[in-house]
């Protein structure tokens, strides 16, 4: 399998939000505005390829009983990083995360990849793979973030869009999250129906 398939089925036909439906906590929780959505998605990028390298590094000598907890160290590892250094960099995007960044840790996107897939691959194969899927989480979370912040707030990344509709409200609430990612998995559904 070449490694850009590795790559690509993170983008669309393993998309973690939309086709896996993994990760909704976060997704549904900062996606009120684009800078939120980019934000924890760059974030959960960069724990994804950091831990998969690792795991992928180690798999063959971590003894089977402790291997989850040894991923979720290495993984617990790399969300620290993210976490400060958003804090020292973005000090105003890691207040907005608010404790989601650290959550990070038991995201089942980072776990489920760590033993799905980096577990019984090559390191190449698996940066390729968290690539994919970082890469992914990131345009769905966007994507969310962007109808939810324009709807719900009349803005693309803090900028007045129209100033001649009252948005409603309820789009930056919880229920215009579900809405929103229902809507959106109805589609994604209807363009690439699953196979059996």
């Amino acid at each position: 399998m070449h490694l850009a398939h590795h790559f690509i089925k993170g983008l669309w036909k393993e998309n973690p939000t939309f086709r896996l439906v993994l990760g909704l906590c976060p997704t549904l929780a900062v996606s009120t505005s684009v800078m939120n959505g980019l934000g924890m998605g760059i974030a959960a990028t960069f724990v994804l390829v950091g831990a998969n390298i690792f795991v992928s590094l180690v798999r063959n000598i971590v003894p089977e009983k402790v291997r989850i907890p040894c991923f979720i160290v290495i993984i617990a590892t790399f969300v620290t990083i993210a976490d400060l250094c958003m804090k020292a960099f973005t000090p105003a995007l890691s207040r907005s995360l608010g404790m989601f960044v650290p959550l990070i840790v038991v995201n089942c996107i980072v776990l489920g990849r760590a033993e799905a897939f980096s577990s019984k691959e090559p390191p190449i194969r698996s940066i390729f793979d968290a690539l994919g899927m970082g890469v992914g989480f990131t345009w769905a979370l966007t994507a969310i973030s962007a109808i939810r912040e324009l709807l719900g707030n009349g803005t693309i990344m803090g900028y007045y869009v129209s100033r001649s509709f009252e948005p409603p409200l309820f789009m930056i609430l919880a229920p215009g999250a579900l809405l929103t990612i229902g809507v959106l998995i109805g589609i994604t559904n209807l363009i690439s129906p699953k196979r059996n």
